[in-house]
């Protein structure tokens, strides 16, 4: 039997109250600790795990890890024991809804409360990292909200052992498919990287109420983690900034080398966009910072005499308008000169179109047109191969390198297509071979689209690149230009 009975008291101490949690190889229960005198959680193994010595060194080994741990984040473990061959592990109790519980109560949170949440997970999933451990199912059905609105992370241990063979083989799923990495999806090792996707996952939910893959089975969103494009959160919910917005994508990027380097880096770029939203942005859907509005200093008096002075003013202000003016000017023409030290200016920035960039392919795509996505011309353009099952069905993506000539630092790069619509996004890398760095949001180019550079590092390689075509299943690049 699985199921305990109410009112049993485990250890001659736990006396369970409530069921209020199951999973695949546990259940959880509210229960009263006689010792002393407070209620607790008590998780107990399922019963045909009881024999296995597999799934019981696993049910023991997240109590040892979960004890490692004190963070104010992070659910603190009380007791381990067995009764009869049952296994349990009593945590603390939190009196709360789940943040799974918590988006389907109330749809998308405001931006505020959504990156606050993050960051309380992250820093908790900093601190666990820091000490040698991987949670590997991070969801938000197991972060827990107590009373004062503090996320408590629970269920550490259970999948440092995660792998899809434990899923085609045993039945059982360690992972929630809607939020794991594509590393785990496929088998593959995973580290600290893949703790970093599945919160920016938890994180793409909060803002825009829905998971980034749905689906009905745990395979087929899996392999939707593997194949598909990023979803854009702008899309979902226009008014995210941007830095949020890409630090989203970021996160979720299928190779873990394009995510942030450490939960530590997630959690500092996500503190820097809070700190973007303002002292008025906890009520504000679109977290726009307004500016102070200044008050007179004094009482309007003596007014006849400020009246004789207005020639005077006019005067002077007459003069340093036109000396700015004539400053402006002189920069503008030293701005049009350029410079050759990879200073950002607002002036134009020339990129040569110099390859195909196809990493997941054969490393060549109609190679001798790409020319002409840089040749000034708009009636000439360099196409894609056509990918009548999908882009993404065949590969990650297909790109177009372009060359600088020098390390620059553009705001903006446009793309300008009288092609299908096809998404996008801006990359950047040092040389032709170094590894790619996310620039820009993924966006539909449709006619014309100018791309913003959110990642302003100098960098001479720029690269276009294409995560899903349309309509004829073939993307035409007609003209790339940068500023």
């Amino acid at each position: 039997m699985d199921f305990a009975v109410v009112g049993e008291v485990i250890a001659g101490r736990y006396e369970l109250q409530e069921l209020v949690g199951t999973g695949g190889m546990s259940n959880v229960y509210r229960a009263h600790d006689r010792l002393l005198e407070r209620t607790v959680a008590l998780k107990l193994l399922h019963d045909r795990y009881s024999d296995d010595d597999e799934y019981v060194e696993r049910f023991r080994r997240e109590a040892r890890a979960a004890a490692r741990l004190s963070h104010p984040n992070i659910v603190t473990v009380i007791d381990r024991g067995e009764q009869d061959g049952r296994q349990f592990i009593v945590f603390e109790h939190v009196a709360g809804e789940n943040l799974k519980e918590l988006v389907r109560s109330t749809g998308p949170l405001h931006i505020r409360q959504a990156i606050d949440l993050a960051l309380q997970v992250g820093r908790a999933l900093s601190f666990a990292h820091e000490h040698g451990l991987i949670h590997r199912d991070v969801k938000p059905q197991n972060v827990l909200l107590n009373g004062d609105g503090r996320a408590k992370v629970t269920d550490f241990g259970i999948a440092r052992t995660l792998d899809v063979e434990g899923v085609t083989q045993s039945g059982v799923v360690l992972g929630t498919s809607h939020y794991i990495s594509p590393e785990q999806a496929t088998g593959d090792s995973v580290e600290a990287h893949s703790d970093v996707y599945s919160l920016g996952a938890v994180l793409y939910e909060l803002l825009t109420g829905d998971v980034p893959f749905p689906g009905d089975n745990f395979v087929t969103v899996a392999m939707r983690h593997v194949r598909e494009p990023v979803p854009n959160v702008l899309e979902q919910r226009p008014e995210t900034p941007l830095r949020l917005a890409a630090a989203v994508e970021r996160a979720l990027a299928k190779n873990p080398a394009d995510r942030f380097a450490s939960m530590h880096e997630f959690v500092d770029e996500l503190e820097a966009c809070r700190g973007q939203l303002g002292e008025e942005g906890e009520n504000e859907p679109t977290m726009i910072v307004r500016s102070t509005v200044l008050k007179e200093s004094r009482p309007r008096t003596r007014e006849p005499e400020r009246r004789r002075l207005w020639p005077l003013v006019l005067l002077v202000a007459g003069l340093a308008i036109a000396a700015i003016a004539a400053g402006l000017f002189l920069f503008r023409d030293s701005l049009s000169l350029g410079s050759d030290d990879g200073s950002t200016s607002s002036a134009p920035v020339k990129l040569r179109a110099v390859g195909a960039y196809d990493p997941f392919g054969d490393g060549t795509e109609n190679d001798g047109e790409v020319a002409n996505a840089t040749d000034r011309n708009l009636d000439t353009y360099w196409p894609t191969e056509h990918y009548y099952d999908g882009l993404a069905a065949v590969k990650q993506g297909v790109g177009l390198m372009l060359d600088a000539g020098r390390s620059v630092s553009p705001k903006s790069v446009r793309v300008t297509t009288t092609g299908s619509a096809f998404k996008a996004r801006i990359e950047t890398a040092s040389s032709r071979t170094g590894t790619p760095h996310i620039a820009s949001m993924t966006l539909q180019v449709d006619g014309s689209r100018v791309f913003k550079i959110i990642r302003a590092v100098p960098a001479r390689y720029f690269i276009v690149w294409i995560t899903e075509v349309t309509g004829e299943q073939q993307a035409l690049v007609n003209e790339v230009k940068a500023r």
